[in-house]
């Protein structure tokens, strides 16, 4: 009897440290670290540093970087489709600023015999050059890339009385160059000179041409916060005011509202 109470205890005390062993195996297999997961990458075209508009590129101003291809986008220009890009795309101008590591993208920049300006231009718009002077732009504050509101100026007569017309012509009008100078990284914070350039639709360039010839012309320098106002076009509404200047007095009609153009 007592044989066998030994020989169950021992059975039992066996199976108990059998089971020990296979619980503890199953909980070092659960929190067994996964294998890590290998992203592909690919090699796109990135700017080596800070690229300004207007600059042409050279292959030193270009790299190559590894990308993943998972995030690879169709306009990145990916070295095992174009191996030679760093080759073609020498003496290309740049549209538009790129920072160090920027994926170099077709669009941002213009190839072939175009000159900077009109490499700049987006398809379907015109550059147009007006007179300006340090009064009519803001006291020479306005900048290329700024956005600006176009306003005229009209002086004429009424039954011997001055009358000054002022209206808005066209509102969030982007400018491309002052006097020619179009990159505003060189630490110059303030330009002055005679012309500034437009950036217009035809028909804009049809209604500053017009206007330029009837009256002068002034650039009222928007706020960042308003560059998502759609563009206007000026329309025949007016108030009359009347200002009081050296003893006399002078009727001023002042045109401002406008339509949204089409």
């Amino acid at each position: 009897m007592l044989r066998a109470i030994i020989l169950i205890i021992a059975i039992g005390a066996g199976g108990l440290a059998g089971w020990l062993v296979l619980s503890s195996r199953s909980r070092e297999a659960a929190v067994a670290p996964a294998a890590p997961i290998v992203k592909t990458t690919v090699e796109i075209l990135v700017a080596s540093g800070d690229l300004v508009q207007g600059q042409p590129l050279e292959e030193k101003s270009m790299r190559w970087q590894s990308w993943p291809k998972d995030s690879l986008s169709a306009e990145f220009i990916n070295r095992e489709v174009k191996p030679d890009a760093l080759t073609s795309f020498t003496g290309a101008l740049v549209r538009s600023h790129f920072v160090a590591g920027e994926p170099i993208r077709e669009e941002k920049i213009a190839r072939g015999a175009a000159g900077m300006l009109a490499a700049m231009l987006p398809p379907g718009k015109r550059a147009v050059a007006i007179r300006v002077s340090a009064e009519s732009t803001a006291g020479g504050f306005i900048l290329p890339n700024d956005r600006v509101d176009v306003i005229q100026n009209v002086s004429s007569s009424d039954e011997g009385r001055p009358v000054h017309t002022s209206r808005t012509l066209l509102r969030n009008v982007r400018v491309l160059a002052v006097d020619q100078k179009a990159d505003e990284t060189k630490g110059q914070l303030v330009v002055v000179g005679k012309t500034a350039t437009l950036e217009l639709s035809p028909g804009d360039a049809e209604i500053i041409s017009s206007a330029q010839a009837a009256g002068t012309l002034s650039l009222a320098l928007r706020s960042i916060a308003d560059l998502d106002e759609n563009p206007l076009a000026a329309r025949e509404s007016s108030v009359n005011v009347r200002v009081f200047r050296g003893g006399k007095s002078e009727d001023v009609k002042v045109r401002s509202e406008g339509t949204i153009i089409q």
